[in-house]
């Protein structure tokens, strides 16, 4: 009889839907608040309207893009128009929530209470969570500690209970560690993974689990918004599109309710990693993996690589092998790449101050406070650093004790990059359209530039400028490159013709700017006040690519790395590849050359790697 009894109780278990009853509840995605023609809050404001004079819907779950440019503002005002929502809502951010955001995707966390949820409801549990890219143009990427926090959660479901995923992005390769979720999700009784980003509704199908992309709420070009209406039911999933106030559709995709057992032998496309056969040479002589991402490029003093991450430690590692010798933490993310200056170790935070600390000791020697997050890097120039914030002001500070010694309050959104210095001027782009010359001694505007389009997402913000010959040169996500007087900020000439986009370097001897462009190629043109096209192209063979990531030059070799964790060296005279090594399949950062050998190098996925190539 206990057998039995055994037998029937785990039965009932792998039994889950027969379990589940019936309910609804609503699935918003893509909601743009703050879109340039204002239409996207009414657009909100309709649903949630439409939704509160309904009954019999349990709740609402929003897949991420829920701002256009993540600022505090555009966050704060969808808060508050979800607010008067009558039933309770899960909410997590897409790409726009974080890759321009001003706080570094701080304030979504702090408006919203967290940029992950896990609730349970007649049985089934929801997950969903963040997927980036966060201050850079890059593929999604489930953040390195939302993957830890997946793991967590995926540890309390119960045998055999049923799953729904959420996410901003489709579970493919657009998601660069997608593998890493699903794989993950194919290990539990998965339902379904529901997401957004595509603007457009679409049954999918993710390594077998059943996905399906919700529209946006925006209206486009038709008279209102919409959204989706879920219906759980005994034995399937139900979508169907809704339009607040006017009508609801027929179900137009369903997914079958059963207990789903993924097959563990059968294979999937997975990252290759087969160039680094290829090109043997290369070696990682030490490798870090940080528990959280890494968005910035690493700083090397002597014996010391010092960096930052997403959960805001800033580490100090042995050059030789690695080792960890301190941590220093903030309270907010670092997406600030540190500066060095004898014993000085310079960033920002997302918490909004700027800290310098002892390179020996991880010891805080001073710390300035600001009025928002500090996501630019800094620039040390004898005993002045000059850093951006996200507060619409640029400092000049006093690297010995943080003492000011001006502050230009011009700006209006934020700065993420690095400057240059260079004929007296520091130069500069934020998030607002513009670049900037003021004065490195006193803070002056010299004058203010932009590529003539109203389109902030074309800002030249990521790029760190070049200059030669008294020509400032940029590359924007307008796909130009610029070249700017230094003296007057007049625009000399612009050219498309190389299909670039942020990442941009110069030669050693001021002669080429070096761009990379979209698709396989890297692109050099003269560097000239005068009007030009590229003047060699070379195929390199690294596909789409869209990171701003920097070129640097060393010692006659160029070296760059891609969205999908390549780093190159390549010979720019000769035109051909010396060696690629691939470390993971995120965005590799700018990279730290030490020299043509030897180079220091961080990726999105918080991996933090020492390579050394041999043979040339």
């Amino acid at each position: 009889m206990k057998q039995f009894l055994l037998l029937l109780a785990l039965a009932i278990a792998l039994n889950v839907p027969a379990q589940v009853q019936p309910f609804r509840f609503a699935f918003i995605s893509d909601t743009h608040i703050g879109s340039p023609n204002g239409a996207a809050e009414e657009d909100l404001r309709r649903t949630v309207r439409d939704i509160n004079a309904m009954t019999g819907i349990a709740f609402v779950v929003l897949t991420g893009d829920i701002t256009e440019l993540g600022t505090n503002e555009e966050l704060k005002l969808a808060k508050q128009i979800l607010d008067s929502l009558d039933i309770p809502w899960y909410i997590i951010p897409g790409n726009h929530d974080t890759g321009w955001s001003e706080s570094g995707g701080v304030m979504f966390t702090t408006v919203f209470g967290s940029d992950k949820f896990s609730f349970e409801y007649n049985g089934i549990k929801f997950l969903g969570c963040a997927s980036g890219p966060y201050v850079r143009m890059s593929d999604g990427h489930v953040p390195r500690d939302a993957v830890n926090w997946l793991d967590a959660e995926l540890k309390k479901v119960k045998p055999g209970q049923p799953v729904i995923f959420l996410n901003h992005y489709p579970m493919d390769n657009g998601l660069d560690n997608w593998y890493e979720v699903t794989d993950r999700l194919k290990k539990v009784n998965t339902w379904a993974v529901l997401c957004g980003h595509g603007h457009a509704n679409k049954a999918m199908n993710f390594e077998d689990i059943p996905g399906v992309m919700g529209r946006s709420n925006l209206r486009a070009k038709a008279a209102v918004g919409g959204y989706n209406l879920v219906d759980v039911k005994s034995d399937s999933i139900f979508f169907t599109e809704r339009k607040p106030g006017v009508e609801t559709g027929k179900t137009w995709t369903a997914v079958k309710i059963e207990t789903r057992q993924y097959d563990p032998v059968k294979k999937f496309p997975r990252p290759d990693y087969s160039i680094n056969t290829t090109y043997s040479q290369v070696k990682e002589d030490w490798r870090f993996a940080s528990d959280a991402n890494i968005i910035s490029t690493a700083a090397v003093a002597t014996d010391k690589v010092i960096v930052g991450n997403q959960n805001g430690v800033v580490t100090c590692f042995d050059l030789k092998d690695g080792k960890q010798q301190w941590n220093f933490t903030t309270g907010g993310s670092v997406f600030s790449s540190p500066a060095i200056a004898k014993d000085n170790v310079v960033f920002g935070s997302g918490d909004g101050w700027i800290y310098c600390v002892n390179s020996k000791t991880g010891k805080l020697v001073w710390k300035k406070g600001t009025a928002a997050a500090v996501l630019g890097s800094p620039l040390i120039n004898g005993d002045t650093v000059f850093i951006g914030g996200s507060d619409h002001s640029y400092l000049a500070l006093n690297v010995n004790n943080g003492q000011t010694i001006w502050k230009y309050t011009g700006l209006d959104g934020p700065v993420v990059s690095t400057p240059l210095l260079y004929d007296g001027k520091l130069i500069f782009g934020a998030w607002d359209r513009h670049l900037y010359a003021v004065s490195s001694s006193h803070g002056e505007l010299m004058w203010k530039w932009n590529n003539g389009s109203a389109i902030r997402n074309y800002s030249p913000a990521s790029c760190i400028p070049v200059a030669s010959d008294g020509v400032v040169y940029i590359m924007a996500p307008d796909r130009f490159v610029s070249a700017i007087d230094a003296a007057t900020g007049q625009t000399l000439w612009r050219s498309k013709d190389g299909g670039v986009r942020e990442s941009i370097g110069i030669s050693a001897d001021g002669k080429w700017i070096y761009g990379k462009s979209m698709q396989d190629t890297i692109v050099a043109y003269a560097a000239s006040r005068e009007p030009q096209t590229a003047g060699w192209k070379m195929h390199v063979g690294f596909g789409y690519e869209h990171v701003p990531s920097m070129l640097i030059e060393k010692e006659g070799l160029l070296f760059f790395g891609t969205k999908s964790g390549v780093v190159y060296c390549i010979d720019p005279a000769e035109r051909k590849t010396m060696w690629a090594h691939k470390i993971d399949n995120s965005m590799v950062n700018t990279v730290r050359v030490l020299d043509k050998h030897s180079l220091i190098v961080t990726t999105m996925d918080g991996k933090l790697v020492k390579l050394t190539a041999r043979g040339y």
